[in-house]
């Protein structure tokens, strides 16, 4: 293996630059032009067919059969001249990753025996899989295979090239069971993108602005990722097997000195970058920063925002053509939210927020009042919702990857709270003291948001407040950051949540607010007092402190905020009565679709730990145990034959001392995994699901670390000619 090692080095060191080709043309003129946008389809489709699809699209109505095959015809049409040779229905199963079958355009025509060019309407709207395949939660017996994909019109069909010089028209869908149950992450996301449209723009149209008549929940997603050389990759199994690092002793230099972020790209880097985004931009992924995160082999990109749906469907793709182009570049991407202990992990920034068909951001402060009432009414609402639903938020952001990075270097607590920036937590304070709407005596032409304290709220809050790492869920300007999803997620999950529960709180916000007026309050007054009531049941979710810090997570004790350390736990709150409540009633999930979801994650907790303790334990073995102890014969061979010549013994007594450590070390690591090996028998028996993950994540996995230490010691005891892992000062230097 020290070879491998050395092998890899050797490969890793000699690598070029990629050359890339540029576009000739500008960003404007190729943007897109790999998907069957709205130029696209005005140009191709009659006009009939065009304003049923747009109407579809802004609606959610369906399309008729007819237009079904006239907007087939031209997307292989379309397709066929950009270089496809397939169609594939592309969806997102409960797996983590995207999914594909591709099928051909080619047919045969019985009739004539030649062979035709073929794409009905009825392949454009649905394809088959096999659902029993995909994980669905016990929704569906292994032997009832069917299950349906259904296109998605709302996001648009887009062509992927591949390396054998052809390409495949991609259709994104929803996919369902036989039976009509959710198997994907899309599915439940457009239902709440409907919910949170029709909620919010009620509370629009009643309060503020009957023209508008759709609001639109956006989001635009930031994603870190590492890169690695290839050769170093597949010089490492715990790379390959789990996406992260299980050995690996600090480096002198890792992020100490502050000097990798925003900092010089290196060449080889910035060539990949350069690559995936020029593919991301005509995919209509509107990718527009690149930088050096914190973490050495650490970057980020992010888009602008977008409508939630396509931003959801474009990061989930961006991060296949991501892994894809990568390997042009003999470079691998590592999406594990830690994949290297000691510094910086990945997160998935989510920016969310709300924005009209008149084009008003609902989050975004403005100079006048009447508009700032609004923004507050908003702003509020969705602090009041995260509250009342912080268990269910850190739920939707709960897995094994995410668990190792939440409250580690730089990544947000477990604690769910919010940051508001000194600015607007005034405000709320304001408003929480602000007097009773009984003691305000308005007469005619008296100036209602004057007296009501609107007038105070600056209209450029962006400036007015700093940024805070440390908080899972922060306001930054005109829109909310999710800070703590991880970078591996897929964003409908989380966005999902985050759209339910605000729709919810929005729904419960006009009927009491409609329960005020009907008093015969001004609809001014009845706002600002609920929204009082709002800002005072909602104070303790608010923290503007350091949220890394010991004496945070005492005050969130003592404020009873939930610390859901660890996935089993965090998970659970979808089971809880509550939860499945406010769910089913909205038609987002069914009662069954909900305990589906929590085995299917459960499922996937126990078998990521299940595959870290495996190549855990055969790295400890059949690496590191094995090359210690034909060292650690190495220097007994020397000791003797010290002794033989008649050196005096302290001189050698050093060298005693270190086999002494590795006999220390090495023992330790084989029992210990002996150990490990015995608690994950025990675990794998328990046929209760919950009871197995619990197992897992506190017998299994406790094991972790000590043997890490272990090994982690002997690293720096061997012979770097000997260590037959590629080392962290290795992996991560990249150039």
């Amino acid at each position: 293996m020290a070879i491998t090692r050395f092998k890899a080095l050797e490969l890793a060191q000699s690598r070029a630059s990629a050359v890339v080709k540029i576009p000739t043309e500008k960003v404007s003129d190729f943007y897109g032009n790999m998907t069957f946008n709205d130029e696209v389809m005005r140009s191709l489709l009659s006009p009939e067919a065009y304003l049923k699809i747009t109407t579809a699209i802004n609606t959610g109505s369906k399309i008729d059969r007819d237009a079904a095959d006239e907007v087939a015809a031209a997307m292989k049409s379309w397709a066929i001249s950009k270089g496809a040779t397939h169609y594939t229905h592309w969806f997102q199963p409960l797996t983590g990753t995207t999914a594909e079958k591709h099928d051909s355009f080619f047919d045969i025509d019985f009739g004539s025996g030649k062979a035709v060019e073929k794409f009905k309407g009825s392949a454009l709207v649905q394809q088959e899989p096999d659902a029993s395949s995909f994980p669905n939660g016990g929704i569906r017996s292994t032997f009832e295979a069917r299950g349906y994909t259904g296109w998605d019109p709302s996001s648009p069909a887009f062509i992927m090239e591949n390396a054998a010089g052809t390409a495949t028209l991609c259709i994104p869908s929803v996919f369902v069971s036989y039976t009509g149950e959710a198997l994907d992450y899309k599915t439940p996301l457009l239902k709440s993108i409907e919910l949170i449209d029709k909620a919010a723009t009620a509370v629009v149209k009643e309060y503020f602005n009957r023209d508008v008549t759709k609001v639109i929940p956006t989001v635009g997603i930031e994603q870190e990722y590492f890169l690695v050389d290839e050769a170093l990759y597949n010089a490492r199994p715990d790379l390959m097997m789990a996406g992260r690092t299980v050995f690996g002793h600090a480096p002198a230099k890792g992020q100490q000195l502050e000097d990798h972020y925003f900092g010089s790209i290196p060449t080889r880097v910035n060539a990949f970058m350069v690559d995936f985004e020029i593919e991301a931009l005509k995919l209509g992924m509107p990718v527009r920063t690149r930088h050096n995160e914190v973490a050495p082999a650490q970057f980020e990109v992010a888009p602008t925002f977008e409508e939630a749906n396509l931003a959801c469907d474009h990061n989930a793709l961006l991060m296949d053509l991501m892994s894809k182009v990568a390997v042009k570049h003999k470079l691998k991407v590592l999406f594990h939210e830690k994949p290297f202990a000691g510094i910086n992990g990945s997160g998935k920034h989510n920016n969310w927020a709300l924005g009209t068909d008149t084009g008003v951001n609902l989050l975004g402060p403005s100079s006048k009042p009447k508009e700032n009432l609004r923004f507050l009414t908003f702003f509020v609402n969705v602090v009041k919702a995260v509250h009342d639903n912080a268990d269910l938020l850190r739920a939707s952001i709960a897995s094994s990857g995410n668990e190792h990075r939440l409250g580690a270097n730089e990544a947000p607590p477990a604690i769910v709270s919010v940051f508001l920036g000194s600015t607007m937590n005034n405000v709320l304070d304001d408003l929480e003291n602000m007097k009773d709407i009984e003691e305000f005596q308005l007469e005619k032409g008296d100036n209602v948001y004057l007296k009501l304290g609107i007038n105070k709220i600056p209209s450029l809050i962006l400036d007015n407040t700093d940024r805070n790492r440390t908080s899972p869920f922060a306001f930054t300007g005109n829109k909310f950051e999710f800070r703590a999803v991880g970078s591996s997620a897929n964003s409908a999950a989380p966005m999902t949540v985050l759209n339910t529960i605000v729709a919810n709180q929005l729904i419960l916000f006009r009927k009491e607010v409609d329960a005020i007026l009907d008093k015969g309050v001004k609809k001014e007054l009845a706002i600002m007092d609920v929204l009082k009531r709002y800002a005072k049941e909602s104070k303790k979710i608010r923290f503007e402190g350091n949220g890394y810090s010991d004496e945070w997570v005492t005050e969130a004790e003592k404020r009873g905020l939930s610390n859901l350390k660890s996935t089993p736990e965090a998970l659970a709150v979808y089971t809880r009565p509550e939860s499945i409540e406010l769910f089913t009633k909205y038609g987002i999930y069914s009662k069954e679709e909900m305990h589906a979801r929590y085995e299917i994650e459960l499922e996937n907790y126990i078998k990521k730990i299940q595959i870290e303790s495996r190549v855990l334990g055969d790295m400890a073995i059949n690496h590191v145990v094995s090359t210690s102890l034909k060292y650690q014969t190495q220097l007994v061979e020397n000791v003797k034959g010290q002794k033989e010549i008649g050196i005096d013994p302290q001189y050698y007594a050093p060298t005693v001392e270190m086999i002494k450590k590795i006999s220390e070390y090495t023992s330790k690591i084989v029992l210990l995994q002996n150990e490990m090996t015995e608690a994950r028998k025990e675990a794998n028996n328990i046929e209760n699901i919950e009871e197995r993950a619990y197992l897992y994540g506190s017998k299994v996995k406790s094991y972790f670390e000590d043997i890490r230490y272990a090994v982690d010691k002997l690293e720096l005891i061997i012979d770097d000619d000997e260590w037959p892992l590629p080392k962290y000062r290795e992996l991560l230097m990249i150039k």
